[in-house]
């Protein structure tokens, strides 16, 4: 077991690495893409993966203030990536749901992302990419747990 130094370093190596892994494969998104606000890409790839939600549940699901949640989603409505219908049964309410033009664009992220994953998974080894792939599956793991 190592000592407390060596894990404390090893625990600082593993973030940077997972940071720097994270910035590279958003730094191959489309270049419109870099420009949006954390908050505006969490709802592109929340209302990809979850379907139509209101302001107030894509709010709390983001853990932002309504009023910044307005923002992102006017500015997203605004680029035609998102369109806004009324609620199939609350009249008062409105979802908010990809547009065409959105999909098409979380489509060609996805895309732009596994390729250069892809692409840099294909330099290493057999071995090292079955490690990997079992690394992916632990840090899965601990992130399930944390919920």
């Amino acid at each position: 077991m190592p000592g407390e130094k060596q894990k404390d370093s090893a625990i600082e190596e593993f973030g940077l690495a997972i940071s720097l892994l994270l910035r590279r494969i958003r730094a191959n998104a489309p270049p419109e893409v870099r420009e949006f606000s954390w908050t505006q890409k969490a709802v592109l790839s929340r209302l990809e993966r979850d379907g139509p939600a209101t302001a107030a549940d894509l709010a709390r699901a983001e853990g932002v203030k309504p009023q910044s949640m307005g923002t992102a989603l006017a500015a997203l409505e605004e680029m035609s990536l998102i369109e806004r219908k009324a609620h199939p049964t609350d009249g008062r309410q409105l979802l908010v749901k990809l547009s065409d033009k959105g999909n098409l664009l979380r489509k060609n992220i996805r895309a732009a992302k596994h390729a250069w994953l892809n692409n840099a998974i294909a330099r290493l080894s057999a071995p090292e990419q079955a490690m990997l792939f079992k690394a992916g599956e632990l840090i899965a793991r601990m992130v399930e747990e944390d919920k």
